[in-house]
């Protein structure tokens, strides 16, 4: 695997200690949005995040976002233009 850049690791450490997922995916969209607004030329602005947690559990889809908005907002104010999210139950990731 590779090494992930500095502003996809930083979300995965911060989700990770605040949810102790037990299925993790940060994936850097960015080049995907070369162009765009918000996008830079050295990527790490347009991320997909699915995450799969107890925590998310008795919770509503907004209730789920907040939460993980809340975590990465530093994230959020200053590099990341775009987050695309998927907040789970394990029960919900089996089906």
């Amino acid at each position: 695997m590779s090494e992930e850049k500095p502003v996809a690791a930083a979300l995965r450490k911060k989700l990770e200690a605040a949810f102790s997922p037990t299925s993790l995916i940060v994936e850097d969209e960015s080049a995907r949005h070369a162009g765009h607004v918000g996008a830079r030329a050295e990527g790490e602005t347009h991320f997909r995040i699915v995450i799969v947690s107890e925590k998310f559990t008795g919770l509503s889809r907004v209730e789920r976002q907040r939460k993980v908005y809340a975590v990465v907002a530093a994230e959020l104010a200053d590099r990341v233009h775009a987050l695309s999210l998927s907040a789970l139950t394990p029960e919900e990731d089996s089906r």
